[in-house]
């Protein structure tokens, strides 16, 4: 009973901190941009301060959690979660958006690696189906959450909003708190074979994966910029290019189940290598495709191989480097999503879209995949005694 209250509890903790870093700010942002008189380019950086944090704090967490604990990382995040939203019930300048993404970089840090550990060592014989699980809400709480955050906003407005949601979040992500712990089987586990932080970055498999996070990671999240424009390019009317983003994440919820869950059958590297090489096929094809319909495909297909990354890189990393240090060596990895794929990602490709123009972007992407979809074979378990 004990592991299924903890599964339960990690679901609710991730349910609250992806609500907030990929609900709010979307619902947010034009009240934000009308009241501060921002610009596009200023709301847009957003997303850079809340990828930096992740850079810096997945990793601190991961090694953080094998000193203080799963609850006490946990309960630090939700009082983030909190916390972050009262101090941005007042607005001064940008520059308080900009906080507010940083500190939510830093409260999904502190509840997302902790959580996802947890599950894995509650389910160690189906680790892809419960990183799938607690993947797939982490990313799916904002469709929940996005038309009640607006609710709220439009019936009681900004500042009520922000109490009512800091109050919610903290009694109910706290409660669930209480319940996240790690089994004693975690005891029998750590005895196993399990590299430290030093020996796996000494390994190949480490920064295959590392890679693979900066230019799938690329690929993936420049869709979230991408979307619309690629829509309003082909002459699509501003409403059929929006459901491109639509399309693009659903596939990314959905992928973290169904590709966590056969990946413990058909095998980890199996899984990311055929999605990712579907999502560098549909970029190429994306330069040649006239209708709706079938840039829907495309753009699921690239939200899928997104969110087969997020879900099967866990279970594989725990795979290749074992459970004891995971937290702080999935960490790591969480680097080249963090500094890297940002910045090589949505930063470059909209200077390349107005320098070189679509077909360029679409291209270099599509290789981002492909790069990724070869690179992903190489990450397999070694003997750690020959490192």
């Amino acid at each position: 009973m004990g592991k299924y209250l903890s599964f339960i509890a990690s679901l609710i903790v991730l349910f609250w901190s992806g609500s907030l870093v990929f609900g709010y700010p979307g619902v947010m942002g034009s009240y934000w941009k009308e009241i501060l008189n921002a610009g596009s380019g200023e709301m847009g950086n957003t997303l850079f301060f809340l990828l930096a944090a992740v850079g810096i704090f997945m990793f601190l967490v991961g090694k953080w959690q094998e000193k203080f604990g799963f609850r006490i990382m946990i309960a630090a995040g939700i009082i983030l979660c909190s916390l972050s939203l009262m101090m941005v019930s007042y607005p001064s300048s940008i520059l308080t958006i900009y906080l507010w993404a940083f500190i939510s970089g830093i409260q999904s840090s502190f509840i997302y690696i902790p959580a996802v550990t947890a599950v894995q060592l509650w389910f160690p014989e189906s680790r892809g189906l419960v990183s799938g699980a607690a993947t797939m809400i982490f990313g799916f709480s904002a469709a929940i959450m996005s038309p009640i955050f607006y609710f709220l906003f439009e019936t009681v407005g900004y500042l009520e909003m922000n109490r009512i949601l800091a109050i919610l979040i903290l009694i109910t992500g706290l409660l669930a708190t209480v319940f996240v712990k790690t089994p004693e089987a975690e005891k029998k586990e750590v005895e196993l074979p399990s590299y430290t932080v030093s020996e796996s970055i000494r390994t190949r498999s480490f920064w295959y994966l590392w890679l693979v996070w900066a230019f799938q990671g690329a690929a993936g999240i420049s869709m979230v910029s991408l979307s619309v424009p690629i829509g309003l390019h082909k002459g699509f009317s501003m409403g059929t290019s929006v459901m491109l983003l639509t399309f693009f994440n659903v596939t990314n919820g959905l992928s973290r189940f169904i590709s966590g869950s056969i990946s413990d059958i058909f095998g980890r590297n199996n899984i990311m290598s055929i999605s990712f090489f579907a999502a560098g096929i549909s970029y190429f094809l994306f330069i040649f495709s006239k209708d709706p319909v079938s840039s829907f495909v495309l753009a699921s297909a690239i939200g899928f191989a997104f969110g087969t990354m997020f879900a099967v890189s866990a279970p594989l990393a725990s795979d290749c480097f074992g459970l004891k240090h995971f937290g702080a060596i999935f960490g790591l990895v969480f680097t080249a999503y963090g500094f890297i794929a940002g910045l090589i990602g949505p930063s470059l490709s909209g200077y390349l879209l107005d320098l070189m123009g679509f077909e360029s972007v679409m291209s270099y992407l599509g290789v981002f995949c492909l790069f990724s979809a070869a690179l992903i074979r190489g990450v397999k378990p070694v003997n750690i005694q020959s490192i």
